[in-house]
């Protein structure tokens, strides 16, 4: 049997030191291993909200402002080091908040915390600006050469799904730039920010330099940080509806935004892929993380002469993934985040069955007979035999769960893929290399992996296109958004 824990205490952390809430407000976290109550949060009113951005502001004119582009860097390569020393506590708070399996967590979402810092470390030393010679009207001449500076104070909105992960991957290259940030963790996963902050201590960042505020979206600490005047860029990953509420608090003052939102992406499974490969990556790409990943993938395509057997062994390897928490023998999957969450994937599960989808497996809340039962798990479900315009094939569930269907020919799968508001990302199998590199490019989405999910290169640019974001993250093009670039022109 599970044992309840202590219940721990998250206070915000502003200005180098942990505070709690001026507001007085606390709220609870509760488990989705087990449904109870296992930390009280400190919830940032807007007093809370105006000292951390003030806290941030005054960083940029105190040392952190006067460090060498080398000095900056090597603190942030301080900064990963640490994040690998303590690789078993952020691991533990990973995986607490989020119950997903400590075998993802350990493989992707902590060393990803690290390396967001290194690589972006690396990147800012080698930013270079461009140079050019213009003659002028009298004969003459003139050189131009650009320069750049930080934008600022960054509000960084960070989701629950890979709260590490994600959130480090936009504080990395605002703090590489020479800005300073001011975290808004989600409320459902408030941990490995907080204890981020010890980290930062520990390596010498100056106090003002990163900040987190705990608390909620509307008339809490995220409408109060995205109403805040001094904070000069927001930048934000989560749901398309909360995108479009915080581009309009940007819009007063004009404040810049990135954002990567929603995703309804699909898989392309051609006739003469490798179908141990297919399936794998796409047992992958639909249940990792029990599918609350932004990339992962929800409708999925079938080229018709292999779509029964592929659909056959999509069913039985789904059926042998087991439920469990963090620490359970053997498992394969993790709950979702909360009650609400399961509740919101539940109706999903509710409407196919009156849209009269055919269930292939799942569909429903699994009897495991322990105390899993307290948790909130849903079972992996494959569903097939739903039109197009079905709201289970257009609508993110973000949950594990996906639609298949059987296609005939290149253009026709082509256009399924594209018929969606979304456009954020499409894993393509086949072994036919020109195929490959015909269908790729037509697929109307940021990111297409080839005989792959999940690969990423942090160089390269990462973005969604229609309701799926705004701007684009990784290497130079997360460089562009947190530097304000200039051109100095010389008369010679």
């Amino acid at each position: 049997m599970l044992q309840p824990k202590a219940v721990i205490e998250h206070s915000l952390f502003i200005d180098g030191a942990y505070v709690p809430a001026r507001s007085g407000r606390m709220f609870e976290k509760i488990s989705p291993v087990t449904g109870e109550v296992m930390a009280r949060v400190h919830e940032a009113g807007r007093e809370d909200v105006d000292h951390a951005v003030r806290a941030a502001k005054a960083a940029l004119k105190g040392p952190w402002g006067k460090l060498t582009v080398a000095e900056r860097a090597g603190l942030l390569q301080d900064l990963s080091r640490e994040i690998n020393a303590r690789f078993d506590d952020f691991l533990e708070a990973e995986v607490a908040d989020t119950g997903k399996p400590k075998s993802l967590a350990r493989l992707v979402d902590i060393p990803r915390g690290g390396a967001n810092f290194a690589t972006f470390a690396d990147m800012i030393k080698n930013l270079g600006s461009e140079f050019f010679e213009t003659a002028t009207p009298d004969g003459g001449k003139a050189i131009n050469y650009g320069t750049y500076r930080p934008k600022g104070v960054i509000a960084v909105i960070s989701p629950w799904n890979l709260p590490l992960l994600l959130m480090t991957w936009k504080v990395g290259p605002a703090l590489a730039c020479g800005n300073t940030v001011v975290v808004k963790p989600s409320e459902i996963t408030p941990a490995s920010a907080t204890l981020l902050g010890e980290v930062m201590n520990a390596v010498g960042i100056p106090k003002g330099v990163y900040n987190v505020i705990h608390g909620f979206g509307p008339d809490s600490a995220g409408e109060f940080l995205t109403q805040h005047p001094l904070v000069d860029g927001i930048t934000f990953t989560g749901e398309t509806q909360t995108g479009e509420a915080i581009m309009k608090q940007a819009a007063v003052g004009l404040r810049d935004i990135s954002f990567e939102l929603g995703g309804k992406n699909a898989a392309i499974v051609f006739d003469d892929a490798d179908l141990d490969k297919a399936v794998a990556g796409t047992m992958q790409s639909v249940f990792s993380n029990c599918g609350q990943v932004c990339l992962g993938t929800e409708r999925v395509y079938v080229q018709r002469p292999v779509y029964d057997e592929f659909v056959a062994r999509l069913k039985q390897s789904a059926e042998g993934l087991v439920l469990g928490g963090p620490d359970h023998p053997g498992v394969g999957i993790g709950p979702l985040i909360s009650e609400e969450h399961r509740e919101k994937v539940l109706s999903y599960y509710r409407l196919a069955a009156e849209e009269g989808a055919t269930v292939v497996t799942g569909g429903g809340v699994p009897e495991l007979g322990d105390d899993r039962d307290r948790g909130f798990f849903v079972q992996p479900t494959i569903w097939s035999g739903l039109p197009e315009t079905s709201r289970i094939v257009r609508e993110e569930i973000f949950g594990p769960c996906c639609h298949v269907q059987p296609f005939d020919t290149e253009d026709e799968v082509i256009a399924l893929a594209n018929d969606n508001d979304y456009g954020l990302a499409c894993a393509l199998w086949t072994q036919d290399i020109s195929r490959a590199h015909r269908v790729a490019p037509q697929i109307e989405v940021g990111l297409v992996w080839v005989n792959s999910w999940f690969l990423r290169d942090l160089r390269t640019a990462f973005g969604g296109s229609k309701k799926s974001g705004i701007g684009r993250e990784g290497g130079e093009h997360s460089l562009e958004f947190y530097t304000e670039r200039a051109n100095i022109c010389v008369k010679l």
